[in-house]
């Protein structure tokens, strides 16, 4: 079933990958902000010492358009200069959602972090988070900051895997002693292991709901956009199954 949800700040039904989990019962809605270092601030921590800023997301699909950047450039704009209010517009995009996915009988999840990595777990509006205003809705996200803390129940976080640089390697080593499920980006599907670092990889292209993964395994995903030209370390060539 097609569905086209459109708020503010989110939307459900516009991308690609997320459609895939349609049949699952649970409709998926993101919100999209420019990555990496906006006007003096970093949205993505980690993202310089993983190396994954210039093979982002954000240039993938529709990214390439220079409306779709223009509009995540407003977005973050906003999120930097006036924090109080652009949480009230999402807050309200979120009750908006919710009610969407209410009268059509399917589950409400969101990605808060497209193309970004803030914690919005340390975020308030109304002494209260999003996740704790909204119960229903399962939030999830792909991180790069393993030592994440209070992270609400309704709230999946997915490491982000990366063999840039060494420094690196400490919140890899973080993900693996917390069992967080790892996100791995390989070259193509033809070199996915069927295991990695002595975990099951499964394929995490099949859908977008991380928050169903079995836990303790490698996300395998093959690289998009400006990845498939990234041989950083972030894109992972001749990996060793072990």
């Amino acid at each position: 079933m097609n569905y086209n949800f459109i708020g503010n700040l989110i939307r459900a039904g516009g991308d690609a990958k997320t459609v895939k989990g349609n049949d699952s019962g649970f409709l998926t809605s993101i919100m999209y902000l420019k990555p990496f270092k906006t006007l003096g601030f970093n949205l993505c921590a980690n993202a310089e010492i993983a190396n994954c800023y210039l093979p982002c997301l954000n240039t993938a699909g529709r990214g390439v358009m220079n409306s779709v950047q223009n509009g995540r450039l407003r977005k973050t704009e906003w999120f930097i200069k006036d924090r109080a209010g652009f949480m009230e517009q999402l807050k309200k995009d979120l009750t908006r959602f919710s009610n969407y996915c209410d009268k059509r009988e399917i589950y409400p999840a969101i990605r808060l972090n497209g193309t970004s990595d803030i914690r919005f777990e340390n975020i308030t509006i109304e002494n209260k988070t999003l996740m704790e205003h909204f119960p229903n809705i399962q939030f999830y996200d792909y991180t790069k900051i393993a030592n994440r803390r209070n992270v609400p129940d309704n709230y999946h976080l997915t490491f982000s895997y990366s063999e840039a640089n060494p420094i690196y390697q400490k919140q890899v080593n973080i993900a693996l002693e917390k069992k967080m499920n790892i996100a791995v980006v390989f070259r193509n599907q033809e070199n996915m292991p069927k295991k990695f670092l002595g975990l099951k990889v499964i394929n995490g292209d099949k859908n977008d709901l991380r928050f169903l993964d079995p836990k303790n395994s490698i996300v395998g995903l093959y690289a998009k956009g400006k990845a498939k030209k990234d041989y950083s370390g972030f894109v992972i060539d001749n990996p060793i199954a072990a």
